[in-house]
């Protein structure tokens, strides 16, 4: 895709949900930096769900150590892989408090050099948190750039990202991440894509494709 066209299709997105923004509820960088890390393989709904009350329990990084691991894998239960993102974040905590002074760190090294905290992860913190431009590639954010033609179906996860940031002016990374999130969670779906009412169909190969597919189905079941 080059750059007018992709200009087009971003546009169009963003008059789809002008309101595009982060969705895990937090007041802090260090409550964001627990949710994202709450949010693998889980929606921001149930994260959210559950740090309505965890929030309101854990304040900051030693409350999370005064507890004993179960209380807090219990307080976490919901959340998929609770037993694992339980210890990741009382290890976190620990360095956060140990080696940052109990601040959550703004820098992407650092950010990824606590437990729990990938790439993306560290690429939420440091655009929501802390308004440095970044673009966290997530399941909607690769889903989309490949149907799109941004990024090439076999790109890993950091080509697709390394694409995105070329691309996209430095600007509107940030913006742009929460577009193609909200375009992705809510029209271009996984496993129900909005094909048929979409704007950008013309641009997406694998939607021109099942729409074909879908008209045939039905021109035989006539």
């Amino acid at each position: 895709m080059n750059a007018a066209t992709l200009r087009q299709v971003l546009n169009i997105i963003a008059d789809m949900f002008p309101d595009a923004r982060c969705e895990l509820n937090h007041g802090n960088p260090f409550e964001l930096t627990i949710a994202v890390l709450l949010s693998a393989q889980c929606t921001d709904e149930t994260v959210n769900k559950v740090t309505e009350s965890l929030f309101r329990k854990y304040r900051k990084p030693q409350d999370y150590l005064d507890v004993p691991l179960e209380e807090l894998e219990n307080d976490i239960r919901r959340i998929g892989l609770f037993r694992n993102k339980a210890a990741n974040i009382q290890k976190l905590c620990r360095m956060v408090i140990d080696l940052h002074g109990g601040d959550v760190p703004r820098t992407h090294e650092e950010l990824t050099a606590l437990p729990g905290v990938g790439r993306k992860t560290a690429n939420v913190v440091m655009s929501n948190a802390f308004d440095v431009p970044a673009i966290a590639v997530d399941t909607h954010v690769e889903r989309v750039s490949k149907r799109l033609g941004i990024a090439k179906p076999d790109d890993s996860v950091l080509e697709v990202e390394k694409k995105l940031m070329k691309k996209v002016p430095r600007e509107e990374w940030t913006i742009t991440h929460h577009r193609l999130i909200f375009f992705g969670r809510y029209h271009c779906k996984a496993q129900n894509p909005k094909c048929e009412v979409c704007p950008v169909l013309e641009y997406c190969k694998e939607g021109k494709a099942r729409m074909k597919a879908s008209l045939k189905k039905r021109s035989v079941n006539a």
